[in-house]
């Protein structure tokens, strides 16, 4: 971040608050105005309202041990629920605009290698465990304390990594960019569009979207990202109503038939702590939550570093503001995911389009937690942007993101090739707790080859001897007999 933008988000002389909710968030200490906290709730809760759609896809299409299938509807009430209340609690507890939800890839563990092995409740259960012990690692200060341990330009790096890594979700979701069929026979992983080329209306509907956005933000519009959401979502409505047009992806947009949709909490409170140790074993279980707390521990770490980098409300020290709430949260997010059968929730990312946005504070998060509230009741008419019309906005981000690249010393190796494998290896394996992962080991072995292992943090050492058994999980689990 540029100290020209640095001081624009937070004025030396910040003027008097004018009420007890501006006080109470720091809105105007923050440099920013209620205008801009409530566009950025709504670009953050638009550019993740898709979770309310693929959340019930990825846990609903899995079975448990027992063949057993969560309920659609159900998902969609637990997704929207879970969201709404953890992200007003942040917004409150945190003061950081910070959205959360249902985790993806986490969500995708619960469904396709938990509940394989144990029935859903066994693995939701899981899921709260994993929950209490990043609380108890909050409370111990440990969490804390490793997130102050990495080194200030790694932390850069992260915030990099992760602005690549949510511009190829946005290139990915909106079908720029696709996955070459492996029937290809070709070792190029991606290519453009569909078929090597762009085709049909809803790229169109993406690139134009991009074009604006851009367009809006160099011309520094208020509000461009959310004019440019609006816009295309109504270009998408018109564009599907006169097109033949086979899919566009998860939502469709078109006006729906009803607006409002009865709301059903069959789900909540469904789980086991304790029944997955009789289904597995005990090895199998710890390894599960072991899989379960460190991609979310690194996962949520790097989103709540990226943001509120990216928001200028790091201190001198490169630190979050009030950083044990902020933690303490994001874990009984985990527990509450369980406890409502939504899979394991955390920080999103896409928080990232609100700060493009101007949010500065939690007072963002009770905008879109609101709209996530609304979402029980209006699900029909919250899901018909597609992400044609969301994704623009993580490409937009992902450039400011990439702004902060220019604050790590490229001429010292022993940060420069720990801070290009964290920023390269966040898109190129779509995880941001692989590049974490990447970047801390490569940290460690660098300066021990280079005799400065003593620069190291203990607990760096600590954190990076469970990476290696993470990435060795594997043949870990063959010497364990666990496959």
């Amino acid at each position: 971040m540029s100290e020209t933008k640095k001081a624009a988000d937070r004025p030396s002389a910040a003027p008097p608050a004018a009420s007890g909710v501006d006080r109470f968030f720091r809105i105007s200490e923050r440099g920013s105005t209620f205008g801009r906290e409530i566009r950025g709730g709504f670009a953050t809760f638009f550019t993740m309202a898709y979770i309310l759609v693929l959340n019930p896809i990825i846990l609903g299409s899995a079975k448990d041990k027992f063949g057993h299938q969560l309920d659609t509807g159900q998902l969609v009430t637990a997704t929207a629920l879970v969201a709404c209340v953890m992200t007003v609690l942040m917004g409150v507890g945190g003061n950081l605009p910070l959205a959360i939800a249902a985790g993806l890839g986490l969500n995708a563990v619960v469904a396709f290698q938990l509940a394989p092995l144990m029935s859903w409740a066994d693995a939701m259960g899981l899921v709260v465990i994993e929950g209490i012990v990043i609380c108890v690692l909050v409370l111990t200060g440990l969490r804390e304390a490793i997130m102050n341990a990495i080194p200030q330009q790694l932390k850069q790096a992260i915030g990099v990594g992760i602005g690549l890594f949510i511009a190829f979700i946005g290139f990915v979701d909106a079908g720029f960019v696709s996955r070459v069929p492996d029937a290809a026979n070709t070792t190029v992983p991606v290519q453009l569009g569909a078929v090597g080329r762009l085709t049909g209306w809803p790229v169109l509907v993406f690139c134009l979207g991009v074009l604006l956005t851009i367009a809006l933000l160099a011309r520094k519009v208020k509000g461009a990202i959310l004019i440019s959401i609006v816009t295309m979502t109504a270009v998408a409505i018109a564009i599907n109503a006169v097109a033949d047009i086979k899919s566009w992806g998860l939502t469709t947009p078109k006006v729906p038939d009803k607006i409002v949709a009865t709301p059903d909490f069959g789900l909540l409170g469904h789980f086991s702590l304790f029944g997955a140790f009789g289904e597995t074993g005990a090895i199998t279980v710890i390894l599960l939550i072991f899989t379960l707390i460190l991609s979310d521990f690194f996962d949520a770490m790097g989103t709540i570093v990226g943001i509120s980098a990216e928001a200028g409300l790091l201190d001198d020290k490169g630190q979050v503001p009030g950083i044990g709430r902020v933690l303490f949260i994001d874990g009984a997010a985990a527990i509450a995911g369980g406890v409502g059968s939504a899979s394991s929730n955390t920080a999103y990312i896409e928080s990232a389009a609100g700060v493009g946005e101007g949010a500065r504070t939690g007072f963002a998060n009770l905008v879109t937690g609101g709209l996530f509230g609304l979402a029980l009741f209006l699900t029909p008419l919250v899901t018909i942007v597609p992400l044609q019309a969301a994704a623009p906005a993580l490409i937009a981000v992902g450039f400011l993101m990439m702004t902060h690249v220019k604050h790590i010393d490229w001429e010292r190796y022993d940060i420069a090739i720990p801070a290009f494998l964290t920023i390269a290896a966040m898109p190129f394996t779509y995880s941001i707790t692989d590049g974490i992962g990447a970047g801390f080991l490569s940290y460690v072995v660098i300066k021990t080859v280079l005799g400065k292992a003593k620069e190291v943090n203990w607990l760096l050492w600590g954190v990076s001897a469970l990476f290696l058994v993470y990435f060795a999980i594997d043949p870990v689990e063959q010497i364990l007999g666990v496959k």
